[in-house]
């Protein structure tokens, strides 16, 4: 018998697990290594397909996007570090004899009989992944789309790196404006690779960053202590525990939650997240987000698991994140396969980069544990640290998409 594993999303989450489940159908099945089942528009299965019924297991990826982008390397493209087509990795190049990727738009999900709707058609699954993200929706903020720039979102950064390139210098507000957001050391590498963007080329500097923490980053009291030292070295304003509210883009200022107004010329906003309306729809989120097991994240429907930023995990929204969750539930889809016991559980550990600017970089190893406070030891900053993060990049595309890549140079 086969088991059809279908996985919503290819993300962190999603391409992770249907990486290494889908590695089990390629291995067990003869003649695999020489298939190239992906598609780009989900028309047929092609060999991948079939090779992964052979083995027992048959993976489908769907995600409608063009291809996967590293948060980080939105960064390198804001500040002009990286071009866009150097960090865009297309879907369509996919090569993955176990996967059967199809590009589509999925309209409904029915989480009791395990069947998705989508632009491509229906698929049923014996093991549904929800690995959907949060939806970024920028408009929540009034004022934001007319008057500022969102970097969250890959058009969002792409368009922010013109207006930084036309930018002639003076009051940029990095801020956040709704909780939860992903990523949260996002915003202070932001604040600080703006301060470095426009001092390096001469133009007049005045960085403020608006948070809804009371530190910038929570788990880890030594990282929160650097980054603000860096703050206090560079002159960047350090606003805690608010966030902005609204724009008005006449007058150039933001409206910040405790009522008080900060005036802007260049405004960087982290837009609000939402789950994404096809699951809100399909009644798998409770309180906004998908509640799931947080040692195996299943979902309170049988057969049904969801990993990273879609769910209620109580860890940061975080790709690392979503691929140490995938990671887990893979290792139970294939026990499932093979009607042995799923003992693997989620830890809870991450590690992050952090960019401080000035090609130094650290990395903050973070444990969340149901019940227990949340425990960070910080490495770094340092130059040597960069070549640590370009390894991390290189790894997982080689992983995902059997080939090499270079990251730009800090």
């Amino acid at each position: 018998m086969t088991t059809r594993v279908v996985v919503l999303g290819a993300g962190f989450g999603g391409l992770e697990l249907a990486t290494i489940v889908g590695a089990h159908a390629a291995a067990s099945s003869p003649g695999a290594s020489s298939a190239n089942g992906s598609s780009a528009n989900g028309s047929s299965a092609g060999a991948s397909s079939a090779d992964a019924s052979s083995a027992g297991v048959e993976v489908t990826l769907i995600d409608q996007a063009e291809g996967f982008v590293f948060g980080f390397s939105k960064l390198d493209v804001m500040f002009g570090r990286a071009a866009p087509d150097q960090v865009l990795h297309r879907y369509a190049d996919l090569v993955n004899p176990g996967v059967r990727f199809v590009n589509a738009r999925i309209t409904a999900i029915d989480p009791v009989t395990k069947r998705v709707e989508t632009s491509a058609g229906p698929f049923d699954a014996d093991i549904l992944v929800v690995a959907l993200g949060a939806d970024l929706d920028p408009a929540a903020t009034p004022g934001l789309l007319e008057g500022g720039n969102e970097f969250y979102t890959v058009a969002g950064a792409f368009a922010a790196a013109d207006a930084l390139a036309a930018f002639e210098g003076g009051r940029v507000v990095v801020a956040v404006t709704s909780t939860p957001f992903k990523c949260p050391p996002a915003p202070s590498e932001t604040a600080l690779l703006a301060h470095e963007f426009l001092t390096s080329r001469g133009l007049p500097c005045d960085v403020t960053l608006v948070m809804p923490l009371g530190k910038p980053i929570p788990p880890s009291p030594d990282a929160s202590s650097a980054v603000l030292k860096a703050f206090a070295e560079r002159g960047i304003n350090w606003m805690p525990e608010r966030l902005v509210r609204s724009l008005d883009p006449d007058r150039k200022v933001a409206v910040l939650s405790d009522g008080s107004e900060l005036p802007y010329d260049l405004f960087l906003g982290v837009p609000a997240h939402r789950v994404p309306a096809v699951v809100a729809e399909s009644g798998l989120a409770v309180d906004g987000w998908i509640p799931v097991d947080p040692l195996t994240l299943e979902t309170s429907f049988p057969g049904v698991y969801a990993v990273g930023d879609v769910t209620s995990v109580g860890t940061p929204k975080a790709g690392v994140f979503a691929e140490g969750q995938a990671a887990v539930v893979a290792a139970r889809v294939l026990a499932a396969v093979r009607d042995e016991p799923g003992a693997t559980e989620y830890d809870g550990r991450g590690v992050c980069y952090l960019e401080f600017g000035h090609d130094e970089v650290a990395k903050v190893d973070v444990k969340f544990v149901s019940g227990r406070p949340p425990v960070g030891a910080l490495i770094g900053p340092s130059p040597t640290l960069a070549a640590d993060k370009q390894a991390f990049g290189r790894d997982r595309i080689q992983r995902w998409f059997g080939r090499s890549w270079s990251l730009p140079e800090s």
